[in-house]
């Protein structure tokens, strides 16, 4: 155990920045896929850059377990929910809670837009529990 003159042994917990999302999304465009991905061990979150190209779509869905941000980088488009139609543009952050029901429509410039939500834990092999 270190005493508590000595400087702590996990360096890892440094901030830093990862990547300018603005200049990835402006890149030309180009299919409908993810630009950039947390990536860094040890995380606790998830996120995402993902651009769509013009009048792309994702389909309609929803997330059961977890609670979602979109923050919307470059273009427009709107997202579909239960209870209407949501704009969006440049600048839009955008709650999902878990469990709610949506689907998304670029604009005709497209969309880029980051999601952050709670790391998913891993796959595990294990035995399953014994029925009795």
């Amino acid at each position: 155990m270190a005493s508590p003159s000595e400087p702590p042994q996990d360096t890892a917990a440094a901030a830093r920045v990862l990547c300018d999302v603005r200049a990835l999304a402006g890149e030309p465009p180009a299919p409908a896929h993810v630009l950039w991905k947390l990536a860094e061990p040890g995380r606790q979150l998830d996120a995402n850059l993902v651009r769509l190209p013009a009048d792309a779509r994702v389909d309609t869905h929803a997330e059961p377990d977890l609670d979602v941000l979109l923050l919307v980088v470059t273009g427009t488009g709107v997202m579909d929910t239960p209870d209407g139609p949501l704009p969006l543009a440049e600048g839009a952050l955008v709650w999902l809670p878990h469990g709610s029901v949506r689907s998304l429509a670029a604009g005709p410039e497209g969309l880029a837009y980051v999601t952050v939500h709670r790391r998913r834990p891993g796959m595990r092999i294990g035995r399953r529990p014994s029925g009795g």
